[in-house]
């Protein structure tokens, strides 16, 4: 099962690589957000903290927007299974002498590898425009596990929804709402302290205001305004909950 798993990530990073197109339409929005609003708000603060935290508003925002170009890959990667499911490449890699679970599991790791490379960039543009990464590296490597760990739950939805959509019309219908939508109804933008009461509780629902919260502490130093093991705790059960759904619908739909 490990080389069909490795044949098949090695397969989607190499034409990942290779298409710049695929590269611009995830990263194209995250850029302006950080290049347009951040540097805006930068040049508006300067490096006044945020109201409300310890941090200007560049570093305050990378996070969220790290996020959000996860997220985006892992959509982006649904997209990419289920045109090879319309293509007729999936029923080649069922008629394969692999594991059938090999299929999904290539698909999806290199699904979330691209929406890791992806966010490294975000961060990288973040730290080039001004937001100063702690010293604390263990921390920055731990963010990144982690941000891997939250990218993969919606690799996982996102490969579940592909695998039940009958064409790329219906599949970004149903998928549109994990993107900007999330973004929104999280802390991504704005400290949760100052939203009204019943965008907080949307807030506390949404997986993204925890991985926000714990990579602002682990790559930028600012206090934590969750409790991190309980942020930890739901970034890891959100990983495994995409990815057991993920399973389960392509289980269903290769019977």
């Amino acid at each position: 099962m490990t080389a069909a798993i490795a044949t098949i990530w090695s397969k989607h990073m190499s034409k990942f690589v290779k298409n710049g197109e695929e590269w611009m339409a995830t990263l194209f929005m995250p850029i302006l957000w950080i290049l347009l609003f951040g540097a805006g708000m930068k040049a508006m603060m300067g490096d006044m903290p945020l109201a409300g935290t310890d941090l200007p508003y560049v570093a305050f925002m990378a996070p969220g927007i790290v996020a959000l170009t996860a997220l985006s890959g892992a959509v982006n990667g649904g997209a990419t299974l289920l045109d090879e499911k319309l293509r007729g490449i999936l029923k080649e890699y069922l008629v394969a002498p692999i594991p059938r679970l090999s299929i999904l599991l290539g698909n999806m790791l290199s699904n979330a590898t691209k929406s890791l490379l992806q966010a490294i960039i975000i961060l990288v543009v973040a730290v080039l425009i001004g937001a100063s990464l702690s010293g604390n590296v263990l921390g920055w490597l731990l963010g990144l596990a982690l941000m891997l760990v939250f990218a993969l739950g919606f690799v996982g939805i996102a490969s579940g929804v592909a695998m039940r959509a009958p064409n790329t019309g219906a599949y970004h219908a149903l998928i549109f709402i994990l993107n900007l939508p999330l973004l929104f109804a999280s802390n991504a933008l704005y400290p949760i302290d100052i939203m009204p009461a019943w965008l907080k509780v949307v807030a506390y629902i949404n997986p993204t205001t925890y991985i926000i919260d714990l990579t602002r502490n682990l790559w930028f130093g600012a206090a934590t305004t969750i409790n991190g093991w309980l942020s930890v705790g739901v970034v890891l059960a959100w990983g495994l909950l995409g990815t057991w759904l993920g399973y389960a619908s392509f289980k269903r739909s290769v019977r």
